[in-house]
């Protein structure tokens, strides 16, 4: 018998008839003699029709009261879904209960509308499976130390249903999604993306956080952190699949000392178009300079992904980095009127049409000229590189905006990825 936690998605709750399939998919799990949890996410576009609502009624400036209520709104999406699940199960002749976030308790800190998990107390949903029944727990939310409720963010069920099964030592977290595991890259982008049968975490971390919707980024960083096997696979399978293929499904994100792991050099392309460019041209090259433009950027809660410095020239520079397109309006202003003037920038110019491409792969580790021949595939569609960024295992590259889908079939192609585990 083995311990599995379930996690669904939105979609696979969106109707009274997909939440029945979702119970007779667990009912299988169960009579194949598995304990079983199940952490469901709000019904598709319920969560965004709850705080609809809410920004309908809310005052100009966001406060941390309004967060609170946000959380307090937010909350009951899941609620309405770990009940009607559980009713669900109980049709099905399966024994189930269902909880809030707060009546296990997950505890988490403060931060309303993205706290993160401290503990979870895992004694009543032990108990309740040692009575034999289907423990089904609301995802995407907890409770803080002031018995506020709280919402772990955008997501967040991917990260409830992780950290349950981390507690909890679960043999296997299975994430079913509305597509049927992770890819190459987009297959909507390149038809001929392949599905990965098995990603390394840190793979699967640098996806996450290069673009890809997959799985949220604090998800995998937990299932990193404590070893959690994790599969993500689709919900639109026939629920009555052989158990043992469906087992076998998706893809696994495991560990990169797996004797399994394919060894190919570059596993995925991602991609990401939410970014924008800002530079301030003609600052003084001195000691600090980097603190004084980054520093007042930090405070504002905007965060930084790629930057460059370059040459000094008569004693000025052009530094250049790049934010989250939605926060580009607000950076831009704050340059202008504060950062600019402090540090006797010449000018302050900035770039919403850009987007940043990656190649992923543990592999890089162990393989020279891998940088170079990503390059090479660009020059040779005649993309131009505004700006690199590397890591260990990944290479990025900030292009305009309207090469992104050339670059990221060009790069695909590069790498022989719409082949079976081949080493690039």
């Amino acid at each position: 018998m083995a311990l599995i936690v379930h996690k669904y998605g939105g979609t696979s709750m969106g109707s009274t008839d997909r939440i029945r399939n979702v119970a007779k998919r667990v009912a299988k799990w169960v009579r194949a003699g598995h304990q079983m949890v199940v952490v469901p996410s709000a019904m598709s576009g319920e969560t965004n029709r709850l705080l609809g609502l809410a920004k309908e009624l809310s005052p100009a400036s966001v406060t941390a009261e309004v967060n609170r209520e946000l959380d307090m709104i937010a909350a009951t999406g899941e609620q309405v879904s770990v009940g009607l699940l559980a009713i669900a199960l109980q049709a099905e002749g399966v024994q189930a209960v269902s909880y809030t976030g707060w009546q296990v308790p997950v505890s988490t800190d403060s931060s309303h509308t993205k706290a993160r998990i401290e503990s979870i107390d895992d004694k009543r949903v032990r108990a309740d499976l040692a009575a034999g029944k289907v423990v089904v727990i609301a995802g995407f939310q907890g409770i803080d130390a002031n018995d506020n409720i709280t919402t772990l963010g955008r997501g967040g069920s991917d990260t409830s249903a992780v950290a349950i099964a981390a507690a909890m030592k679960a043999d296997e977290c299975l994430i079913y999604t509305d597509v049927d595991g992770v890819y190459t890259t987009d297959p909507r982008i390149v038809p001929e993306a392949r599905r990965l049968h098995t990603i390394s975490f840190e793979e699967m971390l640098e996806m996450a956080s290069l673009g890809s919707k997959i799985l949220q980024i604090r998800s995998v960083e937990f299932a990193g952190k404590y070893k959690v096997p994790l599969r993500v696979l689709s919900s639109f399978t026939p629920w009555d699949i052989d158990i043992n293929e469906e087992a076998k499904s998706g893809t696994l994100i495991s560990f990169e000392e797996d004797e399994n792991m394919e060894q190919a050099v570059v596993s995925g392309i991602a991609f990401n178009r939410d970014e924008a460019k800002v530079t301030l041209l003609g600052v003084p090259d001195k000691p600090g300079i980097a603190f004084q433009i980054l520093g007042p950027v930090a405070e504002a809660n905007i965060d930084i992904d790629v930057i460059i410095q370059n040459v000094s020239h008569d004693g000025k520079t052009d530094f250049s980095f790049t934010v989250h397109r939605n926060d580009y309006a607000r950076t831009m202003e704050l340059l202008q009127s504060t950062v600019g003037p402090a540090t006797n920038a010449g000018k302050v110019v900035g770039d919403a049409k850009i987007c940043k491409v990656s190649i992923v792969g543990i592999g890089m580790r162990s393989h020279v000229g891998v940088a170079s021949k990503m390059f090479r595939a660009l020059s040779e569609e005649g993309i131009n590189i505004q700006m690199i960024s590397t890591s260990e295992i990944k290479t990025s590259v900030v292009i305009d905006e309207k090469y992104m889908e050339l670059a990221v079939r060009a790069l695909h192609k590069a790498f022989d990825l719409d082949q079976d585990a081949v080493a690039a």
